[in-house]
């Protein structure tokens, strides 16, 4: 069997060697892709590690954690018209290419629930910060609610 070119995906350089089988359809031939949420969980850690994110590589992430640009642009302090402009022109900046590969990675790993951290940080007023008080008990020091 000969290798599939997945552009499914939104990108264009994903090649399947196994894992998919054609079928013929009511319609004519078409591809069944065995696990496709394993295969994206593939990509998406694989690009997540690389050493910067193409704008199509962005997309596909921020599609995976099923993000709008609204809402990741929310997430990383900045407008949705900046996230749609990083996927259109493929530039995506240095700070924001590493905070969502992390974001992606804690997002899947199940480990940390960054997603709710980050929109609950995002959601807050810094003027309800203006005072913190810290207290020291006998395990260690914490900010009193």
């Amino acid at each position: 069997m000969s290798e599939y070119h997945y552009t499914e995906s939104g990108l264009h350089n994903i090649w399947l060697a196994s894992g998919y089988e054609i079928v013929e359809t009511s319609y004519g031939s078409g591809v069944a892709i065995h696990d496709v949420a394993g295969l994206h969980r593939a990509i998406g850690e694989t690009l997540a590690k690389k050493a910067w994110i193409t704008g199509a590589e962005l997309r596909f992430l921020r599609k995976e954690m099923d993000l709008s640009q609204r809402a990741l642009g929310e997430l990383l302090g900045t407008a949705d018209q900046a996230v749609a402009k990083w996927e259109k022109t493929g530039r995506v900046p240095k700070t924001a290419d590493r905070m969502i590969r992390l974001i992606y990675l804690e997002h899947i790993g199940g480990n940390v629930p960054i997603r709710s951290t980050i929109e609950r940080i995002s959601n807050t007023d810094h003027a309800e910060h203006a005072r913190m008080t810290a207290e020291e008990s006998e395990n260690g020091w914490r900010i009193a609610a």
